[in-house]
Parts: structure tokens; sequence; C-alpha cells
């Protein structure tokens, strides 16, 4: 049995991600192979070969993978797949929108968002806003999923498998890059922060949102994150979302202020390992999910936190 991991990486280093779903490989067991696809990614490819556990590195490296475009990289991980007993990539942007495509030309069910391994063929992975939790039993020959990184801990380093170059196709033409706009930010990346702390609709305005929160993350090092109502009024920039619809979390500490608790926020966030919500409807569904609640106006309570982490 083996199984490769689709790394994701920015052809210098790896993302965070990747690490995750090396660690589910594990659960699986067999032999782990991770391809890394993109352009001048020897870099990568070295910090692959670093992960523990990992046996070999397949580097494709090629101008029309420089930007991981899904249509170029599908035919390389279809080919590679027909050797495989599993095919794994990170529950992210990059993950679902290139696994789908591999599933469909290999006419195999993918299982999405997987959170934890019971054995080789059998996997639980969260439905309906995560308000159920699925076992499931895949008898494809070629098992794909995509992996929610937050379920995993990160592999370990202290590796040393080798690198292998293979063949990187051709460009499909279906697609190209035109631009990217990266948020430039001192404070942590939300998906990997410690600690993340949230705003809601309830901030009211996009300067109160950043004039309230952005004291408190900066005093305790954290990620600002945001719901879905902020987004949508325009509070805060939609890399800021948590939830369903935006990405999954699972901080050590989870500041939600002023969020009242829609099932699809909790989807995104609940498994955080300490969470404190502050909101004055003292009915707010996130309370049911709180181990710490402050039913205060966050106006007022934020400002008096921020007076006493600074004594």
């Amino acid at each position: 049995m083996s199984i490769l991991v689709i790394a994701e990486h920015d052809n210098g280093s790896l993302k965070a991600a990747t690490l995750n779903t090396v660690t589910a490989a594990q659960k699986i067991g067999g032999d782990i192979h991770v391809l890394v696809a993109g352009h001048n990614a020897a870099a990568a490819a070295q910090a692959a070969a670093q992960i523990a556990g990992v046996a070999k590195v397949l580097l494709a490296d090629a101008a029309h993978l420089g930007h991981q475009l899904a249509e170029n990289v599908t035919p390389v991980v279809v080919e590679l797949a027909r050797g495989y007993s599993h095919v794994l990539a990170p529950a992210t942007t990059h993950g679902k929108n290139l696994l789908p495509r591999v599933a469909a030309l290999l006419d195999v069910a993918q299982i999405s968002d997987v959170i934890a391994v019971e054995s080789a063929d059998t996997f639980v992975r969260p439905i309906y806003a995560g308000n159920v939790i699925a076992t499931v039993q895949s008898s494809d020959a070629i098992k794909l999923m995509t992996v929610r990184t937050t379920a995993f801990d990160a592999a370990a380093t202290g590796g040393s498998a080798t690198v292998e170059s293979i063949g990187a196709g051709s460009d499909a033409g279906k697609s190209s890059f035109v631009s990217q706009e990266l948020t430039k930010s001192s404070r942590p990346e939300l998906g990997a922060a410690k600690i993340i702390v949230s705003g809601g609709r309830a901030l009211a305005s996009s300067e109160q949102f950043h004039g309230v929160l952005e004291p408190l993350a900066d005093k305790l090092g954290a990620a600002i994150g945001a719901s879905r109502a902020a987004v949508d009024a325009g509070y805060a920039p939609n890399d800021y979302q948590v939830g369903q619809t935006g990405k999954i979390v699972a901080p050590q500490l989870y500041l939600a202020v002023g969020i009242s608790g829609a099932i699809q926020h909790l989807a995104g966030m609940k498994d955080s390992k300490v969470i404190v919500a502050i909101n004055k409807d003292e009915e707010a569904p996130i309370f049911q999910v709180a181990d710490y609640g402050l039913v205060a106006d966050l106006f007022t309570a934020v400002p008096e936190l921020i007076a006493e982490l600074n004594k």
C-alpha cells in the first residue's frame, strides 16, 4: 500500500497544511510519497524530503506549473495516481480545486474533509456544517481524499527522503495566470495562528471592527478573523472569514467578539482548544460552544480586557 500526498507550497517552501496531511497519511499506513509540482521548486522538494515518515519526494518542475493551476497539475496527478492506493491533499482552496478534477478523470468518488482515519478504507468526515459526523467506507481501488488539516497535528521534521524528478506534462492551455494580490501583515496567518481574535456584525462598522479588535490582537500576538456577517457587511476583507464558507481554524485560543454563532461560523471554529465569547445577548448560540462566556457590551469589555493585559 502506497500513499501520494499532494504538497501545497510556494515553490520555495512548504505550506503548513502539507505537514498535517502527511500525518493523516501516516494514520493510514504504508509508504508515503509527496508530489511537489511547481517551477524552480527544488527548495520546496528538499523541505518535503525532510518530513519524518516520507519515503520519497516526486518533483515535477516546469514553467507551466509555476502557479500550480489545477488544469495543469491535474494530468500530472492523474498519471501518478494509478500507481497508488490513496491520494491525499489538504482541504484548502488549492486541494478543493484540484482533487475533484482528478477524481472525475479516474472515475472514483472523492472523500472530502476527512477528520479521522479508522482504517485504510474507512474515514470520518463532517456533513451538514459539522452537525453530523459520517463514517465512510470506500471500495474504490484508488481512494482520493481531502484532509481537514486542523484535525491532524503537523508531521515532525528530521526525515531524509530521496528526491526524484518526474515528467511535468504540458500546458493544458485551458487557463492562465493573470495576477494575485497577497495580503501583507505582521500578524500570524489566520489558518495557522495559535490565537485568533474574531469579530462579528455587532462591531457595526469597519472603523470599529479594526479599532476595537486590532489593539487586542496586537497585545495577544493574534490573528484577526471575522464572521461571514461582518465580511458581507464590509467590515472586514474576505480573507478574514472564518466558517464553513471561509477558513476552518482550530487555534489554542479563539476569542469571538460580537459574534452570535451561526451554524456556518461554528463549523469553522468549534474545534478550537479554548473558546471565549463576548456578547451582550445571553441567548446567543456562541455560548453553547464557548468554554468561557462574558455577557457584556463588547465596546466596554474589550477595552477593559486590554487594560488588564497591559498591567
